[in-house]
């Protein structure tokens, strides 16, 4: 088949590259004319595991192209909407700007009948606003509008959508619904479970999704701080309770909080829709509460770990990336933790081995390094911020002897106590009392 994704960003490049090498031919449409040069030129511009040799040999092949030409549309059995819904600024909405533009721009493309596929993340009834967008700037167009939620962890996006735990289709006809097995009709093979449903109750399982796991997060960090009160571990209370099929044991991980390009800004968006509809979302509203609280209280427990001052100190930071195998610093609890140490007085080192490109405008005045023991040197103490799989077996005589001081704060419970200690360390980790 032939498709069509507006935008080439994060969500519209895999999504493009992976339905590409299952045998489409896919066009990726972005308005950057510097990025699609340069993804032309074989330049990812995110970090993702695989992605590049993906791209690379449908490039190659012929199956996946560039543009920025909003008319290559025409022809596309399907037009994928994957552009960005970031928070609105003054209330939390989503920002349907983008998704309202590639409306327009789809309107004036499409040939014969087409699919339009809210790729991104998207309020209930947007399917709604996209439809009518398309219906009054293009009243002959004969098209349906789809809603398609992508489901991709970031780090395993090419397994996620190869491999997924379920793809969610809203359609509102039949035509819709047919193109749409089409679409995906290689993923049959793998026997990926196709929900069909409304186009409103699409829309709504993404969010309500992105919800129930930040809440998982958020319960196991605030498990875990009771944990150090009542001197529990909180790994083991994570695993009795993930061991329950009915929980399971995924995002039952304490940390310093969640970040990145979904949960904050979904779980904001979500709160908004349910006040809007009357309806308050109270264990989400108190989920986004308690998890900015959290972040801003990662440098106090630095803090503390240190003597309760790290003014005219030097403190190494692990790992800035919101988690392992992504170069995205979108809400990083690096950056609140950055913040809190700086405004403390304290000097900070960091090395993180794909995201300190983007930290390097998101964090002035800290010093990068170029690996874990140079960040180090030096160093009153080390935080472990990011749990890269490089930090899980690190030479911790060298990593101390490295050191002025001897404070290792670990945020992700990486090491065990029994391991960190004998090495001479003054060792702090989360919920293990």
């Amino acid at each position: 088949m032939q498709l069509a994704m507006i935008g080439a960003g994060y969500v519209g490049l895999v999504t493009g590259a992976c339905f590409a090498d299952f045998g489409h031919t896919v066009t990726c449409i972005e308005s950057d004319a510097g990025k699609i040069e340069a993804l032309r030129r074989g330049e990812i511009p995110i970090y993702e595991p695989g992605l590049d040799d993906i791209v690379a040999r449908n490039v190659r092949e012929g199956r996946l192209k560039f543009s920025t030409d909003k008319r290559d549309v025409a022809g596309a059995a399907a037009v994928f909407i994957a552009v960005g819904t970031p928070s609105r600024r003054g209330d939390g909405h989503a920002d349907l700007s983008f998704v309202e533009q590639a409306a327009r721009d789809i309107a004036g493309a499409i040939d014969g009948f087409t699919v339009v596929v809210t790729k991104s993340t998207v309020p209930v009834g947007t399917g709604d606003l996209v439809e009518r967008i398309i219906r009054e700037t293009r009243p002959d167009a004969d098209f349906s509008v789809a809603s398609n939620p992508e489901f991709l962890r970031e780090g395993a996006a090419i397994e996620d959508f190869k491999r997924p735990d379920r793809i969610v289709i809203g359609v509102e006809d039949e035509r819709a619904r047919r193109t749409m097995n089409e679409v995906y009709r290689p993923l049959f093979l793998n026997q990926a479970p196709i929900l069909f449903t409304s186009r409103r109750t699409a829309e709504l399982t993404k969010y309500a999704a992105n919800a129930f796991l930040a809440v998982k997060v958020t319960f196991i960090n605030e498990i875990a701080d009771l944990c150090e009160k009542t001197g529990a571990n909180v790994q083991d209370v994570a695993r009795g309770v993930g061991l329950d099929k009915r929980i399971g044991g995924k995002f039952l991980n304490a940390g310093p909080g969640y970040g990145g390009s979904c949960f904050p800004k979904d779980t904001l968006a979500l709160t908004r829709t349910g006040q809007e509809a009357g309806v308050p979302l109270r264990i989400v509203e108190a989920t986004v509460k308690a998890n900015a609280d959290r972040k801003t209280s990662m440098a106090a427990r630095v803090i503390a770990a240190c003597g309760g001052s790290v003014s005219g100190k030097t403190i190494g930071l692990l790992g800035l990336a919101f988690k392992p195998n992504t170069d995205d610093m979108r809400d990083a609890p690096s950056l609140d933790i950055v913040a809190g140490l700086q405004s403390a007085g304290a000097t900070l080192r960091a090395f993180d081995p794909k995201s300190m490109e983007n930290a390097a405008r998101m964090m002035p005045g800290v010093i990068f390094s170029d690996d874990a023991y140079a960040c180090a040197q030096d160093a009153d103490a080390v935080v472990i911020v990011t749990e890269w799989d490089m930090f899980r077996a690190l030479d911790l005589l060298r990593l101390h002897k490295a050191m002025r001081g001897n404070v290792l704060v670990d945020l992700r419970n990486v090491y065990r106590p029994d391991e960190v200690g004998p090495h001479g360390f003054a060792y702090s980790s989360i919920g293990r009392g």
